[in-house]
């Protein structure tokens, strides 16, 4: 089993962006933008213009995770600025999560559904049918370098046993603490992607630290 690996650019280096991005685009399968707003989460870390810049020169799709107060009304305009998966938290509106998935759908944009590890994977259940792929963060959002929590494992697979028993194929992303030590254990656990910004960027050789998560 293998699983796509999506470098966090939280991680990155800013200063030498366009270097981070090439090593993406030749190595890795995905970028993933964590968005932040100071509010949702206690950090902020970027909006339209990196993304707008990233996707000017990725080859590979832009996974934008939204951490961010009523995802609703940013929703269009990181559509429009090159996202090709969205996601959100489902505890960041009070809004029906329906019909903001829909909304991403309507953008021709891959819409997923993100939890902390505080919530129920369960939660999550009503609406696997409406999403591309949910998200389950293995710390808690809002700043990097984090210790993966061991629970983890026990949630991906009761996540993956829930979208297999109902024929679905929804794919599961993790985020969070991800490195070439326990990425083969997600991996078998059930995860399709895998989320990895300290352990990727800060490697000697972040070539061979994606490679070797990939399982």
């Amino acid at each position: 089993m293998s699983a796509l690996i999506a470098p966090s650019l939280l991680a990155a280096d800013f200063l030498h962006l366009e270097k981070d991005v090439r090593l993406i685009n030749e190595h890795a399968d995905l970028f993933h933008l964590d968005v932040m707003d100071g509010r949702f989460v206690p950090n902020i870390s970027f909006g339209f213009p990196i993304v707008d810049a990233v996707h000017s020169m990725a080859t590979k799709p832009l996974d934008v995770h939204l951490m961010i107060r009523h995802p609703q009304t940013y929703i269009e305009r990181f559509c429009k600025a090159g996202a090709s998966m969205l996601s959100f938290h489902l505890d960041a509106t009070r809004d029906d999560p329906e019909s903001i998935l829909g909304i991403i759908m309507d953008q021709g944009v891959k819409p997923g559904l993100a939890i902390n590890p505080n919530i129920p994977v369960e939660k999550l259940f009503p609406y696997l049918d409406l999403c591309d792929f949910v998200l389950i963060m293995s710390v808690f959002a809002g700043f990097g370098g984090q210790a993966f929590m061991e629970e983890t494992y026990g949630r991906v697979e009761r996540m993956k046993a829930e979208i297999v028993s109902r024929g679905l194929s929804t794919h599961i992303e993790v985020d969070g603490g991800v490195s070439p030590r326990n990425a083969s254990r997600l991996i078998s656990a059930g995860a399709d992607i895998l989320v990895a910004g300290s352990s990727v960027f800060r490697a000697d050789d972040p070539a061979a630290a994606i490679a070797a998560m990939r399982g």
